[in-house]
């Protein structure tokens, strides 16, 4: 009986630390924008959802019901869709185009725990995705304990630059310019770029978890850490999928990972593909390990840096 007592009292503390399913509601626009693409400004015809590149962040739990809806702003001049890497549905019906001026709704069951990526998904796919029509969807595990708290979480995604948007035969053979992070050349590295004014931060200690998306549309990534040591690795973000101690860790192509950053001392990380062309191009985010970290970075708006 006291077996059974203790049993129970188990199960019930370790459903309190597992969230409850709800049913979370989100709506994107499509939008065709202009937006600037390095430090300088320079403006790059884009297409967008919610006029962001990267879009915004989705975030949910593990078991809750996604209630979604793609609205296409009816100025803008092509189809678009929705294509969510964490979703398990019809790929003609749900996530099929529709026109400007049109709507799309579906739901669907965030059913693995994980970092996913989203993206447009109407024809042609490599254009609509080289050109911005990308994000982040995270979905958190039920069980709040089945990974280390982070003290600090970032969203990088990386993506090729194109110079002529309306190419798509250059798309095709990967004629990029740059490689860039969140959409930006040297977006986060005042090292190579004087112009730029922003990087990440933390303290020295803190668990920084890096949600790590690689967009494409063509090239692998080789995340890694300049002077540090992913500390943890999870493929696709899922717990179960765990690595420790890695240099470096391959991202393809629409795949996506969590990484885990811990420095011992002050000073500077860059967040890079060591594939170094790619990094020499735009794809390197420097992070400062400081005890005056701003409190704000890695936290709410701060986790993906605008």
């Amino acid at each position: 009986m006291l077996g059974l007592a203790l049993a129970g009292v188990m199960a019930m503390s370790m459903l309190a630390f597992q969230a409850e399913a709800k049913t979370v509601k989100v709506t994107l626009h499509a939008q065709e924008v202009d937006l600037p693409i390095d430090n300088k400004g320079t403006m790059y015809r884009t297409w967008t959802f919610d006029g962001k590149v990267p879009g915004p962040l989705v975030r949910v739990t593990e078991g809750d019901t996604v209630d979604f809806t793609l609205i296409n702003d009816k100025s803008n001049k092509n189809s678009h869709s929705m294509d969510f890497h964490a979703a398990q549905l019809d790929v003609v019906t749900d996530f099929g185009p529709i026109k400007p001026g049109e709507e799309k709704h579906f739901t669907f069951n965030a059913a693995y725990p994980g970092v996913f990526f989203y993206h447009c998904g109407s024809d042609p796919m490599i254009q609509h995705i080289a050109r911005g029509m990308f994000g982040t969807i995270i979905v958190d595990p039920k069980d709040a304990k089945a990974m280390p708290k982070a003290d600090r979480e970032y969203v990088l995604i990386q993506s090729e630059l194109y110079p002529n948007p309306d190419s798509k035969e250059d798309m095709m053979q990967s004629k990029w310019s740059n490689v860039m992070f969140n959409g930006g050349i040297f977006k986060y590295d005042p090292v190579h770029d004087p112009a730029a004014t922003r990087w990440l931060q933390a303290k020295p200690g803190e668990r920084v978890r890096i949600y790590f998306v690689n967009a494409g549309p063509n090239e692998f990534s080789s995340f890694h850490p300049i002077a540090g040591i992913w500390d943890s690795v999870y493929p696709s973000g899922n717990p179960k999928n765990v690595l420790h101690g890695m240099q470096s860790y391959v991202v393809g192509a629409g795949d996506a990972a969590t990484f885990d950053l811990i420095s011992p001392k002050e000073g500077a990380n860059a967040i890079v593909t060591h594939s170094l062309k790619a990094a020499l191009t735009g794809a390197i985010a420097v992070i400062m390990f400081n005890n005056d970290a701003d409190p704000a970075m890695g936290h709410g708006d701060k986790i993906i840096v605008r």
